[in-house]
């Protein structure tokens, strides 16, 4: 069935329609279609504001940017009427497979998951544009908030974790809309909480940042902290362990993400795991090749530098030659920045004789005067 703009459909018909418009996206790969209304998110609204207000935000920009555009699809699409909410899956089995000294990578960014759920958009977009109606496709994008797009289109409910769980399949989605001036029918029935009394993600955070059920304090997510710019807050180095880019420890202490969420096999391209020596030692072209889908700020690779530097100090073998020399390479370091955290690096490893002390740089004199133990077993 087809909907051209400004053909007048009954209540049934438009139904009929939107149907249609959830196979089409079905078939272009999405594992979840729903439909919400383009209306402003007055609840999202009022959370955005509040945690910013109360600092929960840190220095995130992304939706917290502009609340009032990113909870408000007519900003983007004057007279919109319609949201169709796709979710892709990136449920995939954990892969131990690794040379040490390796670091993690959150399975959200083991491949261009995005580019899948962007395509099946696309083929909703286009599906709608050929009928005569205005589309804009926003996926990974702070001009909407995606969770609460999702919620509103029935997909799921909101964890405990402020993830999106979809029942039957858990919280391993990206999320993506296609606003649109077409008159969709909209999910009537929204997906209660499942949660229940269950607080292991909140138990399961390594810092705490979870502070009460479904609110993240920023400033102290993991995640967060790996694409902050500047110092990484040091009381929290040794809680990132041996996690390069995102955290998954809330969704992997998730009793139905844990039970729905290795059904699906890893793409050929997936990359769970990169080598901190490769990191540590790549020039920036070569560095951000491979790292390309990753958000950098500034898309200044120092920041993978500077979390690799932490990483190595966590899980590095004092032992070995490589690690050492690539010690020293940072020590030198002309960024004062990366000095620090090579500093840090050295003395968890035990390898305090590396550090040049006579360094002159604030930051660097910072990090002196406050030396981590070195790790257990060392």
């Amino acid at each position: 069935m087809r909907l051209v703009k400004n053909r007048e459909l009954s209540p049934d018909q438009a139904g009929q329609y939107s149907e249609v418009i959830l196979n089409v996206g079905r078939q272009a790969g999405l594992h979840r279609v729903g439909i919400a209304p383009a209306s402003k998110m007055s609840r999202a609204h009022d959370a955005l504001m509040a945690r910013k207000f109360a600092g929960l935000s840190d220095t995130m920009q992304f939706t917290f940017r502009n609340p009032e555009r990113s909870t408000d699809p007519t900003a983007s699409m004057k007279n919109a009427r319609s949201l169709v909410v796709g979710a892709f899956s990136y449920a995939s089995p954990i892969d131990t497979t690794t040379e040490p000294p390796s670091a993690r990578v959150a399975r959200y960014a083991w491949s261009d998951y995005y580019e899948q759920l962007r395509q099946g958009l696309e083929a909703v977009a286009n599906f709608l544009r050929n009928d005569g109606w205005r589309t804009i496709i926003f996926a990974d994008d702070n001009s909407l908030v995606d969770r609460e797009s999702a919620y509103l289109a029935g997909l799921g409910w909101f964890g405990k974790n402020a993830n999106i769980m979809i029942p039957g399949a858990g919280s391993y989605f990206v999320l993506g809309s296609v606003i649109t001036d077409a008159p969709l029918v909209r999910n009537e029935r929204l997906v209660s909480d499942g949660c229940g009394e269950c607080r292991r993600c909140l138990v399961a955070c390594p810092t705490g940042a979870i502070v009460e059920p479904g609110v993240i304090d920023a400033r102290k997510c993991l995640a967060w902290l790996l694409q902050k710019p500047g110092v990484f807050d040091w009381q929290y180095r040794e809680a990132l362990g041996d996690r390069i880019y995102g955290c998954d420890d809330c969704q992997e202490s998730c009793p139905p993400t844990i039970r729905f969420g290795s059904r699906q096999e890893s793409s050929s391209d997936a990359q769970p795991w990169i080598s901190i020596l490769f990191l540590l030692t790549s020039d920036d072209e070569v560095l951000l090749s491979v790292v390309g889908s990753w958000y950098i700020a500034d898309r200044n690779p120092d920041w993978i530098r500077r979390n690799a530097l932490i990483v190595l100090g966590n899980i590095g073998d004092p032992q070995s030659v490589d690690v050492c020399d690539v010690l020293k390479v940072y020590l030198e370091h002309p960024d004062p920045m990366l000095r620090a955290h090579a500093v840090w690096a050295a003395a968890r490893l035990n390898l305090k004789r590396l550090i040049p002390f006579h360094d002159t740089a604030p930051l660097v004199i910072d990090e002196l005067s406050r030396l981590p133990e070195p790790r257990v077993g060392i």
